[in-house]
C-alpha cells in the first residue's frame, strides 16, 4: 500500500444542459463543459481563437478622453512618462506602451519604481521628480489604481494623469484625468486582463490598428501574472506565442536561448524560463534594464543586458535557495513545524524573493507560510506570506490587522509590515485563529481531476485533441486524468542522479509510459507486481521523429498492501536496506541469525518468532528473513498484523535440499539392502548413495529416520542392522515429521508463484487486514 500525497478531488460538471455539437471527442466536450463552456459557438471561439474575437478598446468608458489627451501631448510636444512597475506585467506593460508611443513620434520617456526604496506603485517623490523634468502627462500602466494621494498630487503639480491597471480598487479611487480599468469598466465585456493587457488596449486605440506586433509582450505578461487565461486573455496569448516563436526582437531572441527554449514557444516557456528572468531583474535592482532589454534594436547590446539579465536570475535562484534552507532551519530548531501557520522572520533576508520563498515553504509543509525580512534599523518586518486553499490569509490577517503597520493581498498572497516586537504576537495570533478553523485534512493538499480515463481507451488522437485546449494557464489548467488500477510492465528509475521515475503500461493494446519527475524515490516503494493507480498529465513524447503517448506523473497510490519477492536474491535485499528512508521495519526470522546477517540487527527491528509472537506489535512493514520450520509458525504470526508491505527473503542454504520426500521406495531399498549387508560402514554411505543415483543428504536423510525408529545402529562407526525392530510407520519418526512440515512449507513459500504466495498472504493476515484504511482521496 501506498498513500497518494495528495487529496484526488474528480470535478463533476456544473452544467448538465450544455450541448456543444462539434465533432471533438466526449473527453474534450467534458474537459469544455468544466472550463465553464456550454455551447457550440463558446466551444468554437474557445478551440480557433480568433483576432477579431477581441473587443473594441474604446468599450472603456474613458478610452477616448485618454487618446484624445495623448494625441494633444503628442501634437505639442509634451514631455510623457509611463509609470510602470518592476514584476514581468509592469515591464512589459512599460515596454509596450513606450514603443506604442514613440510610434506615434510621442516625446516619452519611463519611470520604474525602484522595490528597495520606493516601494510599489507611484508615489509622491517621483511625481514631483517628473514635474522637475517638465513632464505634463503621466500614464501609469499596471499600477495605480490605490494611488489616491499621488493623483491629488499630480493635479497639485498640473500634470494630467491616466491611469491604467487591474489590481482591486480601493474604496476610494484616485481623482485622474482618465481611469481605462476592465473591472471599473461596466461597458467593457471581459474583466480579466493582465496590466499588459490593458496596455495593449490602450496601444490599440491610439495605433488605431490591432498592433499585432506587440502581441508577443502582452502574451508574456499576461501568462507571467498568472491572470486566467480565457477571452481576451486566451487570443492574446494563443497569437502571442506564435510571435514569440518567430520574434526577430534581439532581447527576446537572446533570452529564448538563455532559457534553453527552441522551436515552438508554450506557455510554459514563459512561465519558467522568460517570465522569471524578467522578474528576477526587479527582485534584486532597478528594474529598468529588463524595459531596456526588451526595447533594445542593437543585437550585440542586447546580448550583453540578456546576459547580464540571465545572471540576475541565477543570483536569484540561488538566493531563493540560501534563504529558504535558512527558513527550514529555524523552522526545525523551534519546531515551528507542529504550528498550523509557519512563521520565519531573520534579518538580511532580500524582501524581493522572500514571496517565492514563502511559496516553497507552502509546497514543502503544506502550511499558510509568512517570510520576514527584518530591518533592525527601522524595527520592521516586511515580507510576503503565502497559503492554502483553506486558510483565507486576507480574511484572517484583517482579524488580527493591529498589528500591521501595512497590509495587503488577497486570499491566497499578500505582502505586510509590521513592528519586529509583533511577530511573535502574530504568530500566536494567527495560529490560535488556524487551531479553531483547520482540520488535519486542510493540510493535505488537493489534487483537482478532470476526469477518470481507462488506460486502455488514450490514444495519439485523444492526446492531439486535449493539446488544442492549450495555451494553458489559470482558468484553463492542463487537464489532469485520473488512471485506475494497472500493473506496469517495467517500473525503474532514470536521470543521471536516479532522481526521476519511469514506469510503462500496456493495456488493450496501448502502449503508454508514464514519466515522474522527481519521483525516483518511489522506485523503492512500488512492488513490481502491484497494482497503481495515478494521476497526471497526458502528453506526447517526440524524440528522433518517433512520437510515443505519456503520463507526466502528479501523484499515484496503491490501494493494496504489496509483496517484494527477494526469493532467492541477497542482492535485493542489500539494495533494501540500502534504500531504506527512515523507515521502521520489522525483521522476522525463526532461526537465529548467523554470523552474515548480523548486519540486519543495525538496519531493521530483528525479532525472533517466539518473541514475535509474545509482544503485541503494530507492524507497517514485515521482512521475512529465513523458511518457518512449520508454516504454523508463519500463520500465527500473520494473523496478529495487517503490514502495508510484506518483503520474503525465506533465504535457505545450499544443503536446503529437498524438493520432496524420499518416498516409501526409497527407505524400502536402503532396509533391504541393510537386511542383507547386516552393516554398512559410515564413510561407505557414499558410495551406496551415487549407486542409486541419491545425493548424501537424501541418503542420510533415510538413516536419520531408521535411527530414531531403531532400525538400524550405529557401532564403532558402522551402522548396524536391527533384525527385530519395534513395528512403527515412518511417519512416527519425528524426523520426517519435521521435514514434512518443512518440505510443505518449502513448497508453499518458497516455490509457489508471485501470485500464488500473495494469495496466501491475504488468507493468512490480520482478518481486518487493510480494508477499513483511508487513503488520501478515497
Amino acid at each position: 500500500m501506498i498513500e497518494s500525497s495528495s487529496r484526488w478531488i474528480v470535478e463533476n460538471p456544473t452544467n448538465s444542459d450544455a450541448k456543444i455539437e462539434l465533432n471533438i471527442s466526449t473527453i474534450v466536450k467534458e474537459l469544455l463543459i468544466k472550463r465553464g463552456i456550454y455551447n457550440t459557438e463558446e466551444a468554437r471561439k474557445f478551440l480557433e481563437p480568433k483576432l477579431e474575437d477581441l473587443h473594441d478598446p474604446f468599450l472603456f468608458p474613458d478610452m477616448e478622453k485618454a487618446i484624445e489627451r495623448i494625441e494633444q501631448a503628442i501634437q505639442n510636444r509634451e514631455r510623457i512618462l509611463v509609470f510602470g512597475d518592476y514584476d514581468a506585467d509592469g515591464v512589459t506593460s512599460t515596454s509596450l506602451l513606450v514603443e506604442a508611443l514613440r510610434e506615434k513620434d510621442a516625446y516619452v520617456d519611463y519611470y520604474i519604481p525602484n522595490r528597495f526604496t520606493e516601494g510599489y506603485g507611484p508615489n509622491e517623490a517621483a511625481f514631483r521628480q517628473a514635474k522637475l523634468a517638465e513632464v505634463s502627462l503621466i500614464i501609469t500602466v499596471d499600477t495605480g489604481i490605490a494611488a489616491v494621494h499621488e493623483a491629488n498630487v499630480a493635479k497639485e503639480l498640473g500634470i494630467d494623469l491616466i491611469i491604467t491597471d487591474h489590481h482591486e480598487a480601493q474604496e476610494e479611487l484616485p481623482n485622474a484625468y482618465a481611469i481605462i480599468h476592465p473591472k471599473l469598466a461596466n461597458t467593457y465585456p471581459f474583466d480579466e486582463l493582465a496590466g499588459v493587457g490593458v496596455a495593449f488596449k490602450l496601444a490599440h486605440a491610439l495605433l488605431g490598428e490591432l498592433p499585432l506586433h506587440l502581441i508577443e509582450l502582452a502574451s508574456i505578461g499576461t501568462v507571467a501574472d498568472l491572470v486566467p487565461l480565457k477571452d481576451e486573455n486566451r487570443i492574446i496569448v494563443y497569437y502571442g506565442l506564435k510571435a514569440l516563436t518567430s520574434t526577430q526582437r534581439p532581447g527576446l531572441k537572446v533570452l529564448k536561448e538563455l532559457s534553453g527554449i527552441s522551436g515552438t514557444v508554450t506557455e510554459e516557456h514563459i512561465g519558467f524560463g522568460i517570465g522569471p528572468r524578467l522578474n528576477a531583474v526587479g527582485r534584486l535592482q532597478d528594474a529598468t534594464v529588463a524595459v531596456e532589454l526588451i526595447l533594445e534594436d542593437d543585437m550585440e547590446i542586447a546580448t550583453e543586458m540578456a546576459e547580464e539579465v540571465d545572471r540576475l536570475n541565477e543570483e536569484r535562484q540561488k538566493l531563493v535557495g540560501d534563504i529558504a534552507n535558512e527558513a527550514k532551519k529555524i523552522i526545525t530548531d523551534n519546531h515551528f513545524d507542529q504550528q498550523s501557520v509557519l512563521i520565519v522572520a531573520q534579518e538580511g533576508w532580500n524582501p524581493g524573493v522572500v514571496g517565492i520563498v514563502a511559496s516553497r515553504l507552502v509546497n514543502t509543509y503544506n502550511k499558510p507560510a509568512i517570510v520576514l525580512g527584518i530591518d533592525a534599523e527601522k524595527g520592521i518586518a516586511k515580507g510576503s506570506a503565502r497559503s492554502i486553499p483553506a486558510f483565507n490569509l486576507f480574511e484572517n490577517c484583517l482579524e488580527v490587522k493591529d498589528l500591521f503597520v501595512s497590509f495587503g493581498g488577497h486570499s491566497q498572497a499578500a505582502g505586510m509590515t509590521l513592528t519586529i516586537e509583533n511577530v511573535d504576537k502574530l504568530r500566536d495570533a494567527l495560529n490560535q485563529i488556524a487551531s479553531e478553523k483547520l482540520t488535519a485534512e486542510d493540510f493535505i493538499p488537493i489534487t483537482p481531476i478532470d476526469m477518470k480515463v481507462d488506460m486502455g481507451t488514450v490514444s495519439m488522437e485523444t492526446i492531439e485533441e486535449v493539446e488544442k485546449l492549450a495555451p494553458f494557464g489559470m482558468g484553463n489548467p492542463k487537464p489532469i486524468f485520473q488512471f485506475e488500477q494497472e500493473i506496469p510492465n517495467e517500473i525503474r528509475q532514470i536521470g543521471s542522479k536516479l532522481n526521476h521515475l519511469k514506469m510503462n503500461f500496456q493495456k488493450d493494446g496501448t502502449l503508454i509510459d508514464v514519466i515522474g519527475f522527481g519521483k525516483g524515490g518511489i522506485f523503492h516503494e512500488l512492488s513490481s507486481k502491484s497494482k497503481v493507480a495515478l494521476v497526471g498529465e497526458l502528453g506526447i513524447n517526440e524524440w528522433n521523429g518517433r512520437k510515443k503517448m505519456q503520463i507526466m506523473l502528479k501523484d499515484l497510490m496503491v490501494k493494496e498492501w504489496q509483496l517484494f519477492d527477494y526469493r532467492g536474491s541477497k542482492h535485493s535485499v542489500k539494495q533494501l536496506a540500502e534504500n531504506l528512508d527512515d523507515r521502521s521495519i520489522v525483521a522476522l526470522h525463526f532461526k537465529p541469525l548467523d554470523s552474515e546477517d548480523l548486519w540486519m540487527n543495525e538496519t531493521f527491528q530483528c525479532c525472533q518468532i517466539e518473541d514475535f509472537l509474545t509482544r503485541n506489535m503494530e507492524v507497517e512493514e514485515l521482512f521475512i528473513v529465513d523458511l518457518p520450520t512449520e508454516i504454523e509458525e508463519l500463520e500465527k504470526a500473520l494473523s496478529r498484523i495487517s503490514p502495508k508491505k510484506i518483503y520474503v527473503y525465506f533465504k535457505t542454504s545450499k544443503q536446503s535440499f529437498l524438493s520432496q520426500l524420499p518416498t516409501r521406495e526409497h527407505f524400502k531399498q536402503f532396509y533391504a539392502f541393510m537386511m542383507k549387508q547386516k552393516e554398512l560402514k559410515v564413510q561407505d554411505r557414499l558410495r551406496f548413495a551415487h549407486s542409486r543415483g541419491w545425493s548424501k543428504d537424501f541418503v542420510d536423510f533415510i538413516i536419520k529416520v531408521f535411527l530414531e525408529l531403531q532400525f538400524v545402529k550405529i557401532d564403532n562407526g558402522n551402522l548396524i542392522y536391527n533384525p527385530n525392530p519395534i513395528k512403527q510407520d515412518l511417519t512416527e519418526a519425528s524426523t520426517y515429521q519435521v521435514k514434512q512440515k518443512e518440505i510443505i512449507a518449502e513448497k508453499v513459500l518458497y516455490y509457489s508463484t508471485y501470485d500464488e504466495l500473495k494469495t496466501w498472504f491475504s488468507e493468512h493476515m490480520k482478518a481486518s487486514n487493510l480494508e477499513e484504511a483511508v487513503l488520501n482521496g478515497l
